[in-house]
C-alpha cells in the first residue's frame, strides 16, 4: 500500500500549487484543531476552502487552475482528495472540556461538500521551521561560548546592553514625569495638560512625540444634524432635498366635518325591535 508521501508526490504541479496556497496564511481559511488517533491535527470546513479559491488572493497565484464559480472550486477540491493532501472527516465530541479539540475520524466516502470537514495531512513548506530551529541553536551556542568571544565583541555587547537598558529607563522615566506633570496641571490649570499625548497611542515612533503638549479635553461625539426646514415658498424639488428625500405636502385647513375620516365617525341609531 502506498504511503501518504508517495501519494502526494504523484500530484501534478498545478494541484500542489493549489494545496500550498490553501495551506498558507494567504488563503485566509479558518483552521480548527482536532484530535485524530490521539494526535493533534488541523482541519477546515469545505465552505472555507471554496471561498479561498474564489478570493482575489488566489487569482494572483501563478500556475494554478482558473476558478470563477463555486462549481469549479468544488470540482477542483474534489480532484485533489485523491492525492491525500486532505481527507474528509466526521467531527465528534471534545476530547476534554467544551473548549478542547474535538475528535475527528476519517470517513470511507471521500466526497467533497461545503458543509463537511477535512483534515490536513499536508504540512506545507517547512523551510521556515528549519531556519528558525537553526537560528535558535546558533544563538544558544553563541551565548554559551560568550567567555570565548574576543574582547572587542564582548565590549560591544556590553555597550549595546547598557544602551538598551538606558533607553528603556528613559521611556519609563518620561512616562512617570508626564503623569506627575498632568496631576499638577489638573489641580493648577484644569482640565490638565498632557506632555506627549500620543506617547502610548497606536502610531509611529515619530508621531508618538507630536504634539509636544495638549489639553486633556474629552472629544465630543458628533451628534445628529438637525434637518433644515424648507422655506414657505420653496419648490417641490427644494422641499425634497431639505427633507432628506421625503416630500412633505402642506394641506390647507378644512372644516372638522370634511377632515374627519369616514372610518372614524360613528353614528348611533335606535333600531325598533322587529319582534315587538
Amino acid at each position: 500500500m502506498a504511503s501518504k508521501d508517495d501519494t502526494q508526490a504523484k500530484a501534478p504541479p498545478e494541484t500542489r500549487n493549489v494545496v500550498q496556497f490553501l495551506r498558507s496564511s494567504k488563503s485566509g481559511m479558518k483552521i480548527r484543531v482536532g484530535a485524530l488517533n490521539g494526535k493533534r491535527v488541523d482541519y477546515f470546513k469545505g465552505k472555507s476552502a471554496v471561498k479561498a479559491l474564489l478570493s482575489p488572493a488566489y487569482a494572483k497565484v501563478k500556475n494554478v487552475p482558473k476558478v470563477t464559480t463555486e462549481a469549479e472550486a468544488e470540482a477542483l477540491l474534489q480532484s485533489s482528495i485523491q492525492y491525500a493532501f486532505y481527507l474528509r472527516v466526521d467531527r465528534g465530541a471534545p476530547t476534554g472540556s467544551s473548549i478542547s479539540p474535538r475528535h475527528v475520524t476519517v470517513v470511507p466516502q471521500q466526497q467533497f461538500a461545503q458543509d463537511a470537514y477535512f483534515v490536513w495531512l499536508y504540512e506545507g513548506s517547512q523551510w521556515t521551521t528549519y531556519a528558525g530551529g537553526l537560528l535558535m541553536v546558533a544563538l544558544m551556542l553563541a551565548a554559551v561560548m560568550f567567555p570565548l568571544w574576543p574582547p572587542v565583541m564582548r565590549l560591544g555587547v556590553w555597550y549595546l546592553s547598557i544602551a538598551m537598558l538606558g533607553l528603556l529607563g528613559a521611556f519609563f522615566g518620561l512616562a512617570i514625569i508626564r503623569l506627575i506633570f498632568y496631576i499638577i496641571t489638573v489641580v493648577v490649570a484644569s482640565p490638565g495638560i498632557w506632555i506627549f499625548p500620543q506617547l502610548f497611542a497606536d502610531v509611529g515612533v515619530i508621531e508618538s512625540f507630536i504634539p509636544f503638549w495638549e489639553w486633556d479635553v474629552p472629544k465630543k461625539k458628533a451628534g445628529k444634524k438637525k434637518k433644515a426646514k424648507a422655506p414657505a415658498g420653496a419648490s417641490p424639488e427644494e422641499q425634497l432635498a431639505n427633507n432628506g428625500g421625503a416630500f412633505i405636502e402642506e394641506v390647507g385647513d378644512e372644516s372638522p366635518e370634511q377632515s374627519r375620516p369616514g372610518s372614524r365617525s360613528a353614528r348611533v341609531e335606535e333600531v325598533p325591535d322587529v319582534d315587538s
